[in-house]
C-alpha cells in the first residue's frame, strides 16, 4: 500500500499521490480494511463514494490526497447515533466542493449527489492545509 500513516484496528490512514492510479490503490485500500474489520455490509457503498471523492480531488487539486476510516461505537458521545463509519477525504485545496444539478448528458458532477444521499450525515471542513471532505455512514448490527 502507498504511504500507509496509521492502522490500529479502529482507524487506518493513507496518503494517496495525486496520480491517475489513486482511486483504484485507495478503493483496494478501503476495501481490505473493511473486510479486516467485518464490515462488508458497508463495503459497496464505501468504496463507491471514496472513489468519488478521490476522483474530485484527482480533478481539481493537486498534491497529496488523504482518506481516513474510522469505526466509531457512537457519535459525539451520542448514543442514539449508534455506531458509526467515518471516512474523510482530504487534499490540499481550500476550496469547498460544491453540490450541483448534473444533466442527463454531463459525465461528471454527481460525486457530492451521491454523498448526500447515501450518507447518514456528511460535510466539510478547512484544515492547516487544505480541506476535507467527510461522510459517516450507520453500521447496522453492530
Amino acid at each position: 500500500m502507498i504511504g500507509v500513516i496509521d492502522t490500529d484496528g479502529e482507524c487506518a490512514e493513507w496518503a494517496f499521490p495525486a496520480e491517475p492510479g489513486a482511486v483504484r490503490t485507495a478503493r483496494h485500500a478501503v476495501r481490505g480494511t473493511l473486510h479486516s474489520w467485518g464490515l462488508e455490509s458497508v463495503g459497496e457503498v464505501t468504496v463507491l463514494l471514496v472513489s468519488e471523492l478521490v476522483t474530485n480531488s484527482l480533478r481539481y487539486a493537486s498534491g497529496p490526497i488523504g482518506v481516513r476510516l474510522e469505526r466509531r461505537r457512537q457519535v459525539d458521545g451520542d448514543p442514539s447515533l449508534g455506531p458509526a463509519l467515518l471516512v474523510e477525504v482530504s487534499d490540499p485545496l481550500p476550496d469547498p466542493p460544491r453540490e450541483r444539478t448534473a444533466g442527463s448528458d454531463d459525465e461528471g458532477g454527481r460525486g457530492l449527489h451521491l454523498v448526500a444521499v447515501s450518507a447518514r450525515r456528511w460535510g466539510t471542513r478547512h484544515g492547516k492545509s487544505g480541506k476535507t471532505v467527510w461522510f459517516e455512514l450507520a453500521l447496522p448490527g453492530q
